[in-house]
């Protein structure tokens, strides 16, 4: 494995609107002057996940969910990756009326990359996402390009993580490893090593030495200090104490209720109604109605239920017990999702 080191990027944070801190870029050049490859990761696609009016502070959000729009640069638009609504970049603001006044805050490749040609503008370098790769056959055919050296540089998101082999990779810089965590996701800590660790192993796999640069502002996290160590098995072991005392799987079972329409009110009045209605039952839990993590998803609203039961519970004969008394409107949609996945 190679080294790992962590970037606290509360201090080595560089210049104001730079995203490669100094430690990065140094390493970057040392890689570069050898005649040897680099993987800057980072998992999110275009510009900036979010344009600001610097006037009245108006953040330009969909107008089918409730998510920032990300600026895609290349394409000169800004686009809900929720739904696929787009728009030109505005040259004015909607609410003040201020001319020029947005700004994009936060990285996205494009903008790595941006950033990086500023600083290296002789180096060959590529963007790897699923907005530049379009389909299998150009995936492949950068991925070859980068084995046979034409390409100093790559700036992915997780299509780069796993499952390829470049002998001369020598450096993987993480842009900003604190992206994977929260949304509710008891799983999001496993998920976020696994991904990470992908990633940190793509360097060194030849006969060179790999080093790994991990930038974050959560140095003391436990993901991050797992991958500082390379102590995978002390990491996950703790994890499965964790669930254990929060009877989460594999220690519990999840359930979640999930209404969805377009009249807010049915909504929910609807959710309401299915947590009054609730049976009781001993080793189970109801949680909420409470807003689903996107709110509005493609114009509709969302709530949440979470049921959270013991192992040994038939989850599934609950939730059909319990919805037999209840009458879910025509204008309102229930998914029930059986140890979910995603908590969006």
């Amino acid at each position: 494995m190679p080294e790992v080191r962590l970037v606290d990027m509360r201090i080595d944070h560089g210049e104001p609107g730079q995203f490669l801190s100094p430690p990065l870029r140094a390493a970057l050049e040392n890689t570069l002057r050898a005649g040897e490859q680099a993987l800057l990761f980072l998992n999110r696609r275009g510009y900036a996940p979010l344009t600001l009016c610097t006037v009245c502070g108006r953040k330009e959000t969909c107008r089918n969910c409730s998510a920032w729009m990300v600026e895609h640069r290349y394409k000169k638009r800004l686009v809900c990756h929720h739904c696929a609504y787009e728009i030109a970049i505005p040259q004015r603001c909607v609410q003040c009326g201020a001319e020029h006044s947005y700004i994009a805050c936060g990285p996205g490749v494009e903008r790595v990359e941006e950033e990086f040609r500023a600083a290296f503008p002789d180096a060959r370098v590529a963007v790897a996402s699923s907005d530049t790769l379009l389909g299998p056959a150009q995936t492949q055919s950068a991925i070859r390009a980068f084995a046979a050296g034409e390409i100093d540089v790559i700036i992915g998101t997780q299509i780069v993580a796993k499952g390829h082999h470049f002998p001369q990779l020598t450096l993987a810089g993480i842009v900003d490893a604190d992206l994977g965590g929260g949304a509710g996701d008891p799983r999001s800590a496993e998920r976020s090593f696994q991904l990470l660790h992908q990633v940190a192993g793509r360097s060194g796999r030849g006969e060179k030495p790999g080093l790994v640069l991990i930038q974050t502002r959560n140095p003391e996290d436990p993901v991050m200090q797992a991958l500082a160590s390379q102590a995978r098995d002390d990491f996950l072991e703790e994890e499965m104490r964790l669930r254990e005392r929060s009877l989460v799987p594999p220690y519990g079972r999840l359930a979640a209720l999930i209404l969805a329409g377009e009249d807010a009110g049915a909504v929910r009045e609807t959710g309401r109604e299915l947590a009054l209605a609730a049976p009781k039952a001993r080793g189970l839990n109801v949680w909420g109605p409470a807003p689903a993590f996107y709110q509005v998803l493609r114009g509709r609203t969302r709530e949440r239920l979470l049921v959270s039961a013991e192992k040994t519970v038939d989850i599934q004969s609950y939730i059909r017990t319990w919805l037999a008394a209840v009458k879910i409107p025509s204008s309102v949609r229930l998914t029930i999702d059986i140890d979910p996945i995603s908590f969006f």
